[in-house]
């Protein structure tokens, strides 16, 4: 009688015990949830996956912030009639905005004297974005600016690619310049080695830039309108 009485009060215990486990990881769950509406309500983020390939591209970039980079022209096809705005100047990349650089990196691209060219490289909930944001020399915007993409794939640690988005090719198709309503951007970053700048267009177009990451320069003036 008295070792059945041991068995059921055991057995008691261990439903006992059982339920209260199972009380505590459902209040465990409801306060992670809590926490994260807040951080929602709050305007916080969930912290972006340290693997992903966005991530791993932006934080290469990164790893040259405060360096300057000398490029030359890879491709440049069709050739234009018209005098070519990168031909025989020289061609400089800069890893400058590095305040966040988990989120943000700003890479002026000189042209020659001209300072007025700033890539902008964003991480998204997605992935990442790039635009271009084009300034007058008195700082001013361009009437094309801040054109450019959002990845649509993953990618790559080493290459990203950005389609045009539909706020650009409203832009272009303002400004007259339809044939930009097809581009496609792409990077490619080897730290230390090399960085590849690159547009291209279903009709054939195809302009790189390639930049030699083993030997900065001398640093180049500030941008304009930064």
């Amino acid at each position: 009688m008295k070792t059945a009485l041991r068995t059921l009060s055991l057995a008691a215990l261990a439903v006992a015990l059982s339920a209260c486990i199972r009380i505590n990881d459902s209040d465990g769950a409801g306060n992670d949830a809590a926490a994260q509406a807040d951080a929602a309500a709050e305007g916080f983020e969930p912290a972006a996956d340290a693997d992903s390939p966005a991530d791993a591209f932006l934080a290469a970039l990164a790893s040259h912030c405060g360096q300057a980079f000398a490029g030359r022209i890879t491709a440049n096809e069709p050739k234009s009639p018209e005098p070519d705005a990168f031909e025989g100047k020289s061609l400089v990349m800069h890893v400058r905005g590095c305040d966040d650089p988990a989120k943000e990196l700003r890479v002026p691209f000189h042209v020659g004297d001209d300072h007025s060219r700033t890539w902008v490289v964003t991480r998204t909930a997605t992935g990442l974005r790039l635009k271009h944001d084009h300034r007058h020399e008195d700082g001013s915007d361009d009437a094309v600016t801040m054109y450019g993409g959002d990845t649509a794939a993953a990618g790559t640690a080493k290459r990203q690619e950005f389609p045009v988005d539909a706020e650009s090719i409203a832009m272009f198709e303002r400004e007259g310049l339809n044939a930009s309503v097809t581009n496609t951007w792409a990077m490619e970053i080897e730290p230390g080695r090399r960085f590849l700048y690159e547009l291209t267009r279903p009709g054939g177009r195809e302009f790189k830039v390639e930049f030699d990451l083993a030997a900065p320069v001398e640093l180049p003036p500030t941008p304009w309108g930064h």
